[in-house]
């Protein structure tokens, strides 16, 4: 049967239905799982302030200004100093009776309500996000504003269900300056006034990482090709320097390409499959190599793999039978049984790309079900599965089945299926054999299938594209 995902997804990503432990790719490597191998961030809209949702808080008279709308008494500090002149005469010498006065007299006006702005006015360096906020104490806030200062665009903010505390909406833009002002009052009604000025940080340069597979150290079969799959999009125009930034060299002596199938990936192969027991080395250079404007590599790493014995397994779905061939010689021959005329199996060179002892294949997935809208197959223990396509081509163990199909008839739904048992724990089994017999990098050939032959992109399947055309798609 064959298990096709709604969209393909990338080669190394975890399937829906299939039990997968994967570990964090700190070191630039795919997410692995035993025992296969695997690869692997505002408008700033202007709006007032309300307060309970009802009035709206604004500024009265721009940032800084007082907001109490009274005119200084006598009484005040600065009524005071201008009721003297700046050279006392002999009948008004300043005393400490009357500069206790008017302490006195401004402390009766000296709101209980003390704000807080973060950052503190004058820094600079502060995140776009999460670093600004107003608070009071000993009052409520009854206006906020928050401006850049070059333009005097408004910042958008909310205020807490108590009034105690207002921040911006969203985010803030880098390396702006921003001005704030806020004001507030005291339970006698005395009003308090803050402002603060301050700079956010420059943008933290992007960078790009490229996922890989295969893993440092593995052994793999002759067909398997270097995939990297990129977590940013790379620019048509910087393919060409990220490309530069792969070295690769075999002790084989074979040329080795680079082909984009997409921004995301590039693959690398020689023109013929490798040759058994050579030794691969890659080095990743991509520090300070611009991937797209403003998105920039840093990866500096070596890695190493070498190539096993060859084996190429071809399936006649004609004959109903696989051939494996290793290092030039026929050492077995396996009854198969592979997609049905309805779902046909794809025809052309595979690579097993993972390998699964047990996995749940369920028809449901790829639009296989029946009326009830239930897969039209279910199978939650699929033995000796190992993975050709992205799209869901597998070549697996069967104990469903007769007995009487392998090498009789075609009946999946686009897999092949070799003969197995329950569980999958008989070593004399077809499946099981081929299973502990095949290594990553193994290639499947499939021929005489109705069907067409597999996109190379769909898997690690660039075998099926002439020399010519794998060379096309190289940026240098």
């Amino acid at each position: 049967m064959e298990r096709k995902k709604p969209a393909v997804r990338p080669w190394g990503t975890t399937a829906a239905l299939e039990s997968r432990v994967t570990t964090p790719p700190e070191n630039g490597s795919a997410p692995t799982k035993h025992p296969r191998i695997t690869r692997r961030r505002t408008a700033i809209a202007a709006a007032a302030v309300v307060v309970g949702g009802a009035v709206a808080l604004t500024a009265c008279g721009g940032i800084g200004s007082h907001t109490d709308g009274k005119a200084a008494s006598s009484s005040s500090p600065t009524a005071a100093a201008s009721a003297t002149t700046s050279t006392p005469g002999p009948t008004q010498t300043p005393s400490a009776t009357s500069q206790a006065g008017a302490d006195a007299a401004a402390a009766k006006h000296t709101s209980a309500a003390k704000i807080t702005i973060t950052p503190r006015s004058g820094s600079t360096g502060a995140k776009v996000s999460g670093a600004v906020k107003v608070t009071v104490s000993g009052g409520t806030l009854t206006s906020v504003t928050m401006k850049t200062k070059d333009t005097g665009k408004a910042v958008a903010g909310k205020l807490s269900a108590d009034k105690k505390t207002w921040t911006p909406s969203g985010s803030l833009a880098h390396s702006t300056e921003y001005a704030v002002a806020a004001a507030a009052v005291d339970g006698k009604g005395q009003p308090a006034a803050a402002t603060a000025s301050f700079a956010t940080a420059a943008p933290t340069p992007a960078t790009f990482t490229g996922y890989y597979t295969p893993e440092n150290g593995s052994v793999v079969g002759v067909g398997m090709p270097v995939s990297i799959n990129f977590d940013h999009a790379i620019a048509q125009k910087d393919r060409a320097a990220v490309q530069r930034g792969v070295t690769m060299t075999s002790t084989s002596g074979q040329q080795i390409v680079g082909h984009w199938f997409s921004s995301k990936r590039l693959d690398l192969r020689p023109q013929t499959y490798w040759v058994p027991g050579s030794h691969v080395t890659m080095t990743l250079n991509w520090k300070g190599v611009e991937g797209a404007p403003g998105v920039h590599g840093t990866q500096h790493k070596t890695v190493s793999f070498d190539i096993g014995r060859s084996q190429v397994s071809t399936v006649d779905t004609a004959t109903h039978m696989m051939t494996v061939v290793r290092d030039g010689q026929v050492i077995r021959t396996i009854p198969i049984s592979a997609g049905g005329p309805d779902h046909t199996t794809y025809d052309g060179k595979m690579v097993i790309e993972e390998k699964d002892q047990t996995t749940r294949m369920n028809g449901a997935t790829v639009g296989f079900t029946d009326d009830d809208g239930k897969g039209e197959y279910d199978i939650p223990d699929v033995p000796h599965a190992m993975r050709l396509s992205n799209s869901g081509t597998f070549i697996h163990g069967n104990y469903w089945s007769d007995p009487s199909v392998f090498g009789n008839a075609n009946t999946s739904h686009g897999c092949i299926g070799l003969e197995d048992l329950k569980g999958g724990g008989d070593p004399t089994t077809d499946a099981a054999w081929f299973y502990d017999n095949s290594l990553i990098g193994d290639v499947v050939q499939v021929v005489n299938s109705p069907d067409k032959v597999i996109q190379p992109s769909n898997g690690l399947n660039g075998w099926n594209m002439t020399w010519s055309q794998w060379v096309a798609g190289s940026a240098v």
